[in-house]
């Protein structure tokens, strides 16, 4: 059954490939278990949802400030060292991390690493999207990518599982240093990745702050994708910064474990997984309309955060939840390459990146602040009512609901 897939000409029999998506498996897993670690790291050092929440925050920070810049770099350099460096340098960290939670340093410490660990996730993320167009021929592209997805996925889903067990079993310090082999041993199977030099003549390239204007300009240009982009940035702030900050506070405070934390991170990943498999296999005349109040489902996680009945309904409650997100990472990305020239479509995936995140740091920093004034169930239910709102408002923009510009569909009736 199997063979298919590395027979020559498949996409496995591609050695770089291979050995790219072996490594990208391998960092994942590394990748998922890092937030349970830290979580369990930041209260068992005495933060409290505030700290939590600014630590937090602080590596979307750093991506939001340099991923542009990152891309860039994947542009001008070449991608394996680019990619190399990042594992390297967040392989470090997780080791220091292993040091400094064992000596108890300043929770701000721990914030400043954190915040260094979002740099390297800025200049290792677009370099693993760049890179796969010099593994593969251009007629297995699409199957890569969806390969790649996938592993992430799964990656999700059982990394938070292991980052689980091995704090249960190892202690969240030691599980530091778990993490960080898992990123060495990916980062070696980049060095046998072999990437054909790029031929690219930088000095006759626009600049960069003029290439960048051109991809705000399209975006604000094509109404339902600016829109998308504001939805997601506002929802992210409020409703996922309240429920990244507080599932792990208050399911530790109700059932006094991990377990339920790690569980529920898994479960989500695992609904997203499912609903994505599903959604790909419809063909909607209107993809917005249906991913959209599939993401209203997200609604569900802060639910039963803000009545945590049992472990049981915490982590059902965040299955239902990721469903939510497979409609969406289903049609959004198929429909924006559809409707961006293919030169400019780097540019718009950058600034949904970054647009999408944006406010999220705010927004974590500011749940600690707002569960002390108006209270923590309050808070969540207020959540949950922005959420739905901004789900239907965002329909009324023309385009959004069909995900494609009007006046492009107009000029073509």
């Amino acid at each position: 059954m199997l063979e298919k897939y590395f027979a020559p000409g498949s996409l496995f029999s591609y050695k770089d490939y291979r050995n790219f998506f072996i490594s990208s498996a391998i960092f994942v897993l590394g990748a998922s278990a890092f937030p349970i670690a830290l979580a369990v790291t930041i209260l068992d050092n005495g933060g409290d949802a505030s700290t939590l929440g600014l630590i937090l925050a602080s590596r979307v920070l750093a991506g939001t400030l340099f991923m542009l810049i990152g891309g860039v770099w994947a542009d001008r350099l070449p991608r394996k060292w680019i990619m190399i460096g990042a594992d390297s340098f967040r392989a470090a960290i997780c080791l220091i991390l292993l040091v400094v939670s064992a000596n108890d340093l300043p929770l701000w410490a721990i914030g400043l690493l954190v915040f260094l660990m979002g740099l390297g996730d800025s200049f290792g993320a677009p370099a693993g999207s760049a890179i796969v167009p010099s593994l593969l021929p251009d007629h297995l592209l699409p199957a890569g990518n969806v390969a790649r997805g996938v592993v992430g996925k799964v990656g999700n889903i059982v990394g938070p599982g292991l980052g689980g067990l091995a704090i249960a079993f190892l202690g969240a310090d030691w599980t530091f240093a778990v993490i960080a082999v898992s990123f060495l041993i990916a980062t070696s199977m980049i060095f046998t990745i072999h990437e054909p030099p790029r031929q690219e003549i930088l000095e006759d390239k626009p600049t960069f702050l003029f290439e960048l204007k051109e991809g705000f300009k399209l975006v604000w240009e094509i109404k339902w994708i600016a829109a998308s982009i504001a939805m997601a940035s506002f929802q992210l702030m409020v409703i996922v910064a309240a429920e990244t900050v507080l599932l792990p506070v208050i399911t530790r405070r109700e059932f006094n474990t991990d377990t339920v934390f790690a569980l529920s991170a898994a479960a989500f990943s695992l609904g997203g997984m499912i609903s994505a498999i599903v959604a790909i296999k419809l063909n909607p005349k209107r993809p917005g309309f249906v991913a959209i109040w599939l993401w209203a489902l997200f609604a569900i996680a802060p639910l039963v955060l803000a009545f945590p009945i049992n472990e049981t309904v915490v982590i059902v409650g965040y299955f239902i939840a990721g469903l939510s997100i497979g409609g969406w990472e289903a049609y959004w990305v198929t429909a924006v390459q559809r409707e961006v020239p293919q030169d400019m479509q780097g540019r718009v995936f950058s600034i949904d990146m970054v647009g999408s995140g944006g406010l999220m740091p705010l927004g974590m920093a500011l749940v600690g602040p707002a569960i002390l004034f108006i209270g923590e169930r309050t808070f969540l239910l207020s959540a949950i009512v922005f959420h739905v709102l901004v789900c239907y408002l965002v329909l009324l923009v023309p385009g959004v609901a069909e995900m494609r510009d009007p006046r492009r569909r107009s000029s073509i009736d």
